[in-house]
């Protein structure tokens, strides 16, 4: 067995399971997000009184942090209001920041257990050796009343990355390119493991961006082998027990897939499809009007600290904005703490509160028409990030800084390699 079924087997108390078995499982963590007032109805309808076990689900107001319309404030008090009645500890309010990034500052991902968010970018804990899905307010509310959900075992595919990155390539640009080259469609209800030599030069930063965005080829979950770099995060981290399997080696994948990454270069997605991937080349010199550095795919500190060390004693081009998002408030105290926030602030960003803000298209960096963005985000559809004739291309915190910098995309590399030199 693959060790996402024998996690699947265990919290569903069972010795094995196989590719499209029904099972039902315990969840570790249920997560509800401010979009999915519903989830609190769908409660209630099903008859739900108290929450099966409390101790076990956090609330996130982080869509709409702070509440930018009376429906969005009314909402949010309601989720506050359920969760002091139901004994709910973990409420998440407007302070904390976007869901995935505060379950992982939290010590709360980790491998061997089943996360499950009313957010489908919540197969970001798989950079931890966790099961984590996505899942609606109906399913959430079943969670809520009895503490497991059923889950159809998946299929499970292997993408291989091999060799080291070049300077100035992220973990951003290798998931755009592989998303660009098998297709948004690639990965629908299928397990993604991602593997390869590659792994060992990528942070637990740039796993967590990996293991997002495959939600962007459709995938269910994802998962990456737990190693030193794991164990070093969650030493930090983690304060109770958890198990790590291993895949039996003769298991024997759906797909496998390889990319050299050794002479990639850094990629952008282009308006308006997750899988409309270039290099960035091609697109050199676009005016930008925009630039976003945030969201749970590049939010981090350590994507707040690229962006520091391009734009430190300069300034950004005069007729675009910067807009910077940190993805928690750990992240935002981490880069205060670095000096990267004064830097980006001197250097004309301006700053909001940590959480989704303006990469779902609600506030905090709307996009009018005809405008241009490039942003760390993990969409652009039309309409995203505001108004439906903006143009949203997706890329790495260099470039989004770089192209704040000079007010046009540019080849983030010479940037780079200046400011490390």
């Amino acid at each position: 067995m693959h060790a996402i079924e024998k996690l699947l087997a265990n919290k569903a108390g069972k010795d094995s399971v196989t590719t499209g078995e029904i099972v039902n499982c315990e969840v570790d963590l249920a997560g509800i997000n401010d979009l999915y007032l519903q989830t609190v109805r769908s409660f209630h309808e099903m008859g739900g009184v108290k929450v099966y076990d409390p101790s076990r689900v956090m609330m996130f107001l982080d869509h709409y942090a702070p509440a930018s319309t009376i429906m969005q404030a009314q909402n949010q008090k309601t989720f506050r209001a359920f969760c002091w009645d139901q004994g709910i500890e973990m409420l998440m309010d407007i302070d904390q920041g976007v869901c995935h990034q505060v379950v992982a500052d939290k010590g709360l991902a980790h491998p061997g257990e089943i996360i499950v968010i009313t957010d489908s970018h919540t197969t970001t804990h798989g950079a931890f050796g966790a099961f984590g899905t996505g899942v609606g307010a109906t399913d959430l509310a079943i969670i809520l009343a009895t503490g497991k959900l059923w889950f159809r075992v998946p299929e499970i595919i292997k993408i291989n990355f091999e060799g080291k990155p070049r300077q100035g390539v992220y973990a951003k640009d290798i998931i755009l390119h592989a998303i660009g080259a098998l297709g948004a469609d690639f990965a629908v209800y299928k397990a993604v493991e991602f593997a390869g030599s590659t792994l060992q030069y990528l942070s637990i930063s740039e796993r967590m961006a990996l293991c997002n965005m495959s939600t962007e080829m459709g995938a269910k979950t994802s998962y990456i082998q737990p190693d030193d770099v794991t164990r070093a995060f969650l030493n930090e981290k983690v304060t109770r027990p958890y198990e790590i399997y291993h895949t039996d080696p003769d298991f024997v994948y759906a797909a496998q897939v390889s990319f050299d990454v050794t002479h990639l270069q850094p990629k952008l997605a282009a308006p308006s499809s997750v899988d409309n991937v270039f290099d960035i080349q091609t697109f050199i010199d676009t005016p930008v009007d925009q630039a976003y550095l945030g969201s749970c795919t590049g939010g981090r500190c350590e994507d707040i600290g690229i962006a520091a060390g391009i734009l430190k004693g300069k300034h950004i081009a005069p007729r675009t904005r910067f807009i910077i998002v940190p993805a928690s408030k750990g992240v935002f105290l981490e880069a205060m703490a670095k000096g990267y926030v004064q830097s980006l602030v001197e250097a004309g960003a301006t700053f909001v509160t940590p959480g989704c803000a303006a990469c779902l298209g609600t506030h905090e960096g709307m996009l009018a028409s005809d405008e241009t963005c490039i942003t760390t985000t993990n969409r652009n559809f039309p309409g995203r990030m505001g108004d439906t004739k903006a143009r949203i291309f997706l890329a790495s915190p260099a470039a989004v800084a770089a192209a704040a910098l000079e007010g046009k995309i540019v080849d983030p590399t010479p940037y780079i390699i200046k400011e490390n030199a």
